[in-house]
């Protein structure tokens, strides 16, 4: 599990390459990394339930 250093690092990584994207490109990019992810996580149903929580409170 990824601790409060790497998740800011991580959360600067996202945020560059969305930048790199630019806002043309950002929701493909971000469609290919959650299709990238869910693969990695490999467990459907968890995905789901990830993308449940990421819909939550967007405001």
């Amino acid at each position: 599990m990824m601790d409060a250093n790497d998740i800011e690092a991580l959360w600067a990584a996202l945020a560059e390459a969305v930048d790199q994207a630019g806002p043309e490109r950002e929701a493909l990019f971000l469609a290919k990394l959650a299709l990238l992810l869910g693969r990695e996580v490999g467990d459907l149903d968890r995905v789901r339930a990830l993308l449940a929580v990421a819909l939550r409170d967007l405001d």
